[in-house]
C-alpha cells in the first residue's frame, strides 16, 4: 500500500513540477485528438486514488495500534487457577442481558481541494449492542469486543462487577461475567469508559432475571460507590439515541451542563468580524428541545435501576 502511495504521489509532483518550472504549458493541452485531455483526467483520478489509499493507512494503523494495546493488556493480566478465588459456598449465578449504548467514534477524514489536500476529525454518534451473560465460572470479568474497543472497557467491567455484587448481594465468585460489546460501524477502534454504569445495569439485570426497557439508552462511568460519572460527545450520543429509536436517555447529572456556541457578527468601521460566542445551556432542556429525546438525570445505580424497569 505505501508503495501505491509513493507511485501516485511521485507521479503527480513530477507533471506538477514539469507545469511549474514552464517546460510544459497548460495552454499547449487541447482537445485535439483526446489524448492530453486524457493524461489530465488520470492525474486527477490518481490524486483521488491517492487521498482514499492514504485514508485507508490510517484507519489501519488506528486499528494495528488497537491491537498492540489490548495484546499488551492482556499480556500483563495473569489468570487465577480454576476455583482459586472461588468464596467457599458461593452459589455459581447464571443469566443474561442486553441493551444498546451510545457512543462517539472519532474518524480522520481526508478532503481533496484541487492539487491541496487536508485531513479533519469528525465525531458522530453510533450505537453498540452490549450484552452480558453470566456463567459458572471462576470469578473472571471477560470482555469481547467487535471491532476492538481499548483496555478502559476492562476496567470499566471490572468495576460494574463489584458494583453489581454489592447491589444485589450475590457473590460471583464461582461465576465468569461475559460482556460482549458489538459496534455495527465499521471503526477502527472505540474506547473509554462510559458504558460502565450500562454494564452494571445489565450485570444486576442478568443477577434477578429481568430486563431493562428497551427504549431506554443510558450513558456514564461508574465508581466503586456506585456513583455514576460524566461523559463526553453528549450532542452525538442523544442523536444516535433519537435516530436508533429510543425514547429516554439516561444522563449523568455532572453533565447538566452544555456550552454550545452561536455566531455573532460584530462591525468594526468598514469591517465586520464573525465570531463564536460561548454560552451555557440546560443539558435536558436543549436535548429535549433540539434532538427531540426525553431526558432525565441519573447520580446513582439506584436511578438507573428505577429509571429503567
Amino acid at each position: 500500500m505505501r508503495q501505491h502511495l509513493s507511485h501516485a504521489g511521485m507521479a503527480l509532483l513530477l507533471v506538477l513540477g514539469i507545469v511549474s518550472a514552464g517546460c510544459l504549458d497548460p495552454s499547449q493541452f487541447t482537445a485535439r485528438n483526446g489524448t492530453e485531455q486524457q493524461l489530465l483526467d488520470r492525474i486527477e483520478e490518481l490524486e483521488e486514488q491517492n487521498s482514499d489509499l492514504h485514508e485507508q493507512l490510517e484507519q489501519l494503523n488506528l486499528s494495528l495500534q488497537g491491537y498492540e494495546d489490548q495484546l499488551a493488556f492482556y499480556r500483563s493480566v495473569v489468570s487465577l487457577p480454576a476455583g482459586e478465588n472461588a468464596a467457599p459456598g458461593a452459589e455459581p449465578v447464571s443469566g443474561s442481558a442486553s441493551l444498546e449504548a451510545p457512543a462517539v467514534l472519532q474518524r480522520t477524514v481526508y478532503e481533496q481541494d484541487g492539487p491541496f489536500s487536508f485531513q479533519r476529525t469528525e465525531l458522530t454518534g453510533s450505537l453498540l449492542n452490549v450484552t452480558v451473560d453470566i456463567v459458572p465460572g471462576r470469578g473472571r470479568v471477560l470482555v469481547n469486543t467487535t471491532p476492538l474497543m481499548g483496555t478502559t472497557f476492562q476496567d470499566a467491567a471490572n468495576t460494574a462487577a463489584y458494583v453489581a455484587q454489592n447491589t444485589t448481594g450475590r457473590n460471583l465468585s464461582s461465576s465468569d461475567v461475559i460482556v460482549s460489546i458489538v459496534a455495527e460501524d465499521r471503526v477502527p477502534a472505540v474506547d473509554g469508559g462510559s458504558a460502565g454504569a450500562l454494564m452494571t445495569l445489565l450485570m444486576v439485570a442478568a443477577i434477578e432475571g429481568n430486563h431493562p426497557r428497551p427504549d431506554v439508552i443510558m450513558t456514564g462511568t461508574i465508581d466503586h460507590e456506585g456513583r455514576v460519572g460524566a461523559i463526553g460527545g453528549v450532542v452525538e450520543k442523544a442523536r444516535a439515541a433519537k435516530e436508533g429509536g429510543k425514547s429516554l436517555l439516561l444522563l449523568p447529572r455532572e453533565n447538566s451542563r452544555l456550552v454550545r456556541y452561536t455566531e455573532r457578527i460584530r462591525d468594526y468601521g468598514a469591517f465586520s468580524l464573525m465570531e463564536r460566542v460561548p454560552e451555557a445551556v440546560d443539558a435536558k432542556t436543549y436535548l429535549e428541545s433540539e434532538v427531540g429525546i426525553r431526558v432525565e438525570y441519573i447520580d446513582t445505580i439506584g436511578d438507573v435501576l428505577r429509571l429503567s424497569r
